[in-house]
């Protein structure tokens, strides 16, 4: 005889989230990076790691941000070892000293020139430096992150129609920023942050940068279909990943040399 009654299944939970978000955090060297902090319900203990996208702490469900924050103070020198600049054959230009640059992955003659004004052009092979009689090296180096600047918003400019198709929306805006741990970022009203170091290395990784960036508009973490979105559109996105494991580090200490 069946039964009137059955039992009901019992109720399913959603699994939990990760919760994240970025705190500051001031290094043994006295540089300022974020750090970003990730509570994981399925952590058994508190973790630093490093990445290619820098620092991250990341929590159990019932440790408090005070005692993130202590084992992030007990492991500073640690971190910043990790962190530690590594630039072996960048210096940073002096006015009338010729050098060389990194720019998308190769090295270029630098060279300079007087003028009116500060500013920096590509002529071939080498980059040209103008600078007034009286000018140092702030206006130098002024004039060197204008021109990188502008060298990776001509990358972005050609790269960026053809993954615009089947996205939600183009970005709202574009910046590019000295970025101490970051490649690259997506804020929730669709502005797009690059690093500016990313123009220093191959353009295939800053292409990979950008596409993971882009993908963020279809979704906003980092789930098995964000990564399906991000491989469709860049079928190599693991060597570069790869070679920001490598190279990211040396890439941002040379901007910071180069930028003084």
């Amino acid at each position: 005889m069946r039964s009137l009654f059955r039992l009901s299944p019992p109720p399913t939970r959603a699994p939990a989230r990760l919760q994240r978000d970025s705190i500051a955090f001031v290094l043994s060297d006295g540089r300022r990076i974020d750090v970003l902090r990730v509570r994981d319900p399925r952590a058994k203990r508190l973790r630093l790691s490093v990445g290619e996208r820098g620092a991250r702490l990341t929590l159990p469900p019932r440790a408090s941000l005070v005692a993130g924050e202590r084992f992030l103070l007990e492991h500073r020198d640690w971190l910043t070892a990790q962190l530690a600049p590594h630039v072996d054959d960048v210096l940073a230009p002096v006015p009338g000293q010729p050098g060389t640059l990194p720019l998308r992955g190769e090295r270029l003659a630098l060279q300079w020139t007087a003028g009116r004004m500060a500013r920096a052009s590509r002529d071939a092979d080498a980059v040209v430096i103008e600078l007034p009689a009286r000018a140092g090296s702030a206006a130098a180096g002024r004039a060197l992150r204008d021109f990188l600047e502008a060298e990776a918003r001509a990358d972005i400019g050609r790269w960026l129609p053809a993954y615009l198709p089947g996205l939600p929306r183009p970005p709202a805006r574009i910046r590019l920023r000295v970025l101490s741990s970051q490649w690259g970022s997506l804020a929730p009203d669709g502005t797009l942050t690059l690093d500016l170091a990313l123009v220093l290395g191959r353009p295939s990784a800053f292409r990979y940068v950008l596409v993971h960036e882009l993908c963020h508009l279809l979704h906003a973490d980092h789930s098995r279909a964000f990564w399906r979105e991000v491989e469709a559109r860049c079928p190599a996105w693991r060597e570069e990943r790869d070679y920001f494991r490598l190279e990211g580090r040396r890439l941002k200490a040379a901007l910071h040399v180069l930028l003084g």
